[in-house]
Order: C-alpha cells, then structure tokens, then sequence
C-alpha cells in the first residue's frame, strides 16, 4: 500500500507473555485482511470446550455425515462471536472466498458450510466462532508497544500441530526459545 502501509495479511499475530487480556492471552491470530481502515483475523488455537460440528451444522439445520460432528469449533475471537468464520486450504471455489495467502482462504458462506456437513469440503480447515478485529492504527499501535510478534502464516501450524502447541510451535519457528520471551519487551 501506499504511505509506507506494510499490511499483516497473511501474517500469524503471536499475543507476548505480557498480553493480559483474557480474549488474547497466548494467541496465535491468523490475519485475514489488514489495511488502511483496520485488520481482521481468526484465533486459531482456542477451541470451545462444549461445542462441535454436529452443534453447528443442527442449528443451521444441515445434515451432516457422521465423521464431521466432532470436528471442533474454534474460539475466533471476541467480535461477532455468534457468526461462522472458515479458514481453509484448497479448494477456493466458494460464493464467498476471501484469499489469505495463496494457499490459504477465509470464507463464511453456506455453500461451503454444506460441503463440509457432506464430508466433501476442503480437507484441511478450522471452523471458528467470532473473529478478531483491530480499527484504523490500532494494531500497528499494539505491535509498537510490544503486545504482539508477527510472522508469516505458516501452513503446518495452522493445519498440521495440535490446538495447544500452535503458539509455542510459532514462537519456535521464529527463532525464539518461548520460556525466555519476557513480559515486557523495550526498544532500542
């Protein structure tokens, strides 16, 4: 973007031991989308303790195949919490398919939701209630005063590690032993 703008889309935010708020406590947010009027991620590594597929897709009165009423429902943040977010690789062909990254999609349309109660929708994905979202300067402000690390999105973090390890396994790929990331950081 113009003005020096360096967007986060497509970029993990990793929540510094020092992040206290509850919403946000150890988080790894995958942005979705991030410009000059805000940004807007998926927590991806929270999962609601009573909820599952066969929760969502009954009260959205579709029919689901077996294998998918225990797929888990995400935490995606503290915004919209009553609406359905998709993060997913391949396919991308849905009415509504934001890109993330090039192998990396968000969409929340009920084709998709349909495809998935089916057993035929994208193989790799995480179903989320709620999102994330920061307003114009808000995020660029928290990244300055050290609440969050940013890194790439990585695809076998998103995907491919446990629920409870995507946040230590981040900070791990960005170099940083996470039992040494102190609580406050300054800048020199």
């Amino acid at each position: 973007m113009e003005n020096g703008f360096n967007s986060l889309k497509g970029h993990f935010l990793l929540a510094m031991p020092g992040l206290q708020d509850p919403n946000f406590f150890q988080t790894v947010s995958l942005i979705c989308e991030h410009n000059d009027n805000g940004a807007f991620g998926i927590v991806i590594n929270r999962v609601h303790a009573h909820l599952s597929g066969k929760d969502i897709f009954s009260e959205l009165k579709i029919e689901q195949v077996p294998a998918v009423e225990s797929l888990p429902v995400h935490i995606g943040g503290p915004v919209h919490n009553g609406e359905i977010f998709l993060v997913h690789g391949p396919p991308f062909h849905w009415d509504s398919c934001l890109m993330v990254t090039p192998t990396i999609a968000m969409s929340n349309t009920r084709d998709i939701l349909e495809s998935i109660a089916r057993g035929s929708g994208p193989p790799k994905l995480i179903l989320s209630l709620g999102c994330a979202g920061w307003g114009p300067g808000q995020l660029e402000s928290e990244i300055m005063e050290n609440a969050w690390l940013t890194l790439p999105a990585i695809e076998d973090v998103l995907f491919g590690w446990p629920v409870e390890h995507r946040w230590e396994e981040a900070v791990k790929r960005m170099g940083i032993d996470p039992a040494l990331l102190a609580n406050t950081a300054g800048n020199a």
